[in-house]
This record gives structure tokens, C-alpha cells and sequence, in this order.
């Protein structure tokens, strides 16, 4: 984080503030080691399996799809920000493909911003994710949650 960019608190989030995320490109190197790893379905590792199925072609499984997401939010959100991890997710969708080549952008929409009534040093950030390829159509959403500390009084 650099020295002048400002740490969000709790308080700094409101319902319907647009969160921009930053984006990133996927490489067929990423995308075949990933599942090579994870999720070794034959679309996500083997060029001429996935050019005979549905999808025509290689694409990213959807839990790195999710992982770059996550990446993203690090970089544009959290890494300067109080946060204090996620109680969980609540829903996961994958839209659309994605391919080698494809470059990804993320932003967050904020739902809804609700202070800790047990613990006064917290609250919770219900978030809306978007994740948009190079022709600005979406691919993913997100709906999870982020708790973050409060402002010092």
C-alpha cells in the first residue's frame, strides 16, 4: 500500500458505492495449470478434448475464475483496507466462459453496510461482485460478505 492511499474503515462503506477492482489477464499457461492442479476436467487441460466439447475451445475453470476475483479484491480493496476475513459466501454464479487471452475486470457494489451489535469494533459489508472480460461482458458474480473494523473513536 502506498504511503498516501487512504485505509477504508467500515464506516467508509455505503449501500450502492461502486468499489473499482483493477483487472488482469488469463494465459492458457494459467488456465492449464490451475486445473492441471484443481479442477483437471478435460475443457480446463487438454486443447483438443476441449475444442470437441460444448465450449469449443480451452477455458478457465470456474474456481480460478473465482481465485482471479479474489487476487483482484486483494489488490483494489482489501490490502488497504481493516478487514478481518469473510464469515462466507452466498452465492457463486459463472456466466460465461473464460478463455486464454481474455482480460478480466472486477468491481464490487456494495448492498449493504451493517455495524456489530455484539461487537462495537466491527461490522459487516455485504458486497455484489462483477467480473467483466475484455468485451465488457459478464462472466461472473459474487454475493459475499467482508467484516471490517470501525473507525477508532
Amino acid at each position: 500500500m502506498s504511503a498516501d492511499a487512504k485505509v477504508m474503515y467500515l464506516e467508509d462503506f455505503s449501500a450502492g458505492q461502486s468499489l473499482e477492482l483493477g483487472s488482469r489477464s488469463v494465459t492458457k499457461e494459467e488456465i492449464i495449470s490451475f486445473a492441471t492442479q484443481f479442477d483437471p476436467q478435460p475443457f480446463h487441460v487438454d486443447e483438443d478434448a476441449a475444442r470437441k466439447s460444448i465450449f469449443g475451445g480451452l477455458i478457465a475453470s470456474g474456481w480460478h475464475t473465482t481465485s482471479l476475483l479474489m487476487r483482484l479484491m486483494v489488490d483494489g480493496l482489501l490490502s488497504h483496507s481493516t478487514s478481518m476475513g469473510s464469515p462466507g459466501i452466498d452465492q457463486i454464479r459463472w456466466l460465461l466462459p473464460v478463455r486464454p487471452g481474455d482480460t478480466l475486470s472486477a468491481r464490487g457494489i456494495v448492498q449493504q453496510v451493517t455495524p456489530s451489535s455484539s461487537k462495537p469494533d466491527r461490522g459487516v459489508v455485504h458486497t455484489l461482485y462483477e467480473v467483466r472480460n475484455q468485451k465488457d461482458e459478464l462472466v461472473m458474480t459474487m454475493q459475499g460478505m467482508g467484516m471490517f473494523k470501525r473507525r477508532p473513536q
